[in-house]
């Protein structure tokens, strides 16, 4: 069984799981992402960016609200402009013996690898002294780590795009959680919804085939392409996505609720799932080539998942409980 200070493939959902262990409650990091509808599809592309951007998952925090209001959690979530407040939030629940979820911007946070801005990162804190904070963040990370606390308090008061006020947060689970089983269908059906009908183009299927006609062109969009090009490929394997711009989580998520249900349409979304996550791998690959031909052959690929995830969401959405 895995320990309280155990990293995971994804940061939200590592930070979920040790405050849900805190809790007494186990379940695995896909089940978290499951149960929090955490998937999804973003196409991004503004003046204000160098390149664009593709991701694959709700907005940060969202799956953690998804999940609360799924397994019936009590969700406290603190939000301040004060920086003594901020702390004052945290010390009180780690004093009480409480591990506490913090979102902030990995950029100053000390053992981070990669030192690029991202206000939506999110961490587990189970403990500090006078000079460190003592965090639980991915595997790739280093999962138990420490970092000063004042970088820390700097992660917490940065501004700019995805970031929040110093949010800070604790979960308490009921007594006796409501049935997974009888969780895992809306949780599901919420994620097609979403995902078949997504309010603009970006999003959804409609963005992973919108992706596939702008990736084509990609080499037009950038003055560096052997950093762009095999940066968009990095971020879309490895920055805490799990593999496979989160396909690989949230197929092994299908996996398990087809343990847990019989139907006919989840194992078809499961098989379309698996599918899907082999090809987002091989077009990370393509695109990280930075070749004009890899990227068309990447656009074609990508023509064919937004059909392939179109299917499996179809498939999912008729599930009933």
């Amino acid at each position: 069984m895995r320990t309280d200070r155990e990293g995971g493939r994804h940061c939200e959902t590592t930070a979920l799981g040790v405050l849900l262990r805190d809790q007494g409650v186990e379940l695995s990091e896909a089940m978290l992402f499951g149960l929090g509808s955490g998937l999804s599809f973003i196409y991004w592309d503004s003046k204000s960016l160098h390149f664009p951007f593709l991701g694959g998952r709700v907005k940060p925090f969202e799956l953690t609200r998804n999940l609360a209001r799924t397994l019936e959690l009590e969700l406290l979530v603190q939000e301040t402009t004060s920086p003594r407040r901020a702390w004052e939030n945290v010390a009180a629940s780690i004093d009480a013996g409480r591990p506490v979820g913090l979102q902030l911007d990995s950029y100053y946070l000390e053992y981070f690898s990669s030192k690029v801005h991202f206000g939506g990162h999110v961490v587990a804190m189970y403990a500090y002294d006078d000079q460190d904070a003592y965090l639980v963040d991915t595997d790739q990370q280093g999962g138990a780590v420490s970092t000063s606390l004042s970088s820390l308090a700097e992660a917490r008061a940065a501004r700019g795009p995805m970031t929040a006020k110093h949010r800070s947060f604790t979960l308490a689970a009921p007594r006796e959680l409501p049935s997974q089983a009888a969780r895992i269908v809306p949780a599901i059906n919420a994620c097609a919804e979403a995902f078949l009908h997504p309010p603009i183009a970006n999003l959804g299927h409609r963005g992973i085939e919108k992706a596939g006609k702008q990736v084509r062109r990609w080499l037009e969009r950038t003055d560096d392409p052997q950093r762009d090009l095999p940066q968009a490929a990095l971020l879309m394997e490895k920055a805490g996505t799990g593999g496979a711009l989160f396909r690989n989580l949230y197929r092994d998520f299908l996996g398990e609720c087809t343990e847990l249900l019989d139907s006919r349409d989840l194992l078809t979304g499961h098989k379309l799932y698996g599918e899907a996550a082999t090809l987002w791998t091989e077009v990370a690959a393509l695109i990280g080539t930075g070749d004009a031909q890899c990227l068309v052959k990447a656009g074609t690929i990508l023509g064919d998942l937004a059909r392939i995830e179109y299917d499996a969401m179809q498939a999912l959405s008729r599930l009933k409980a």
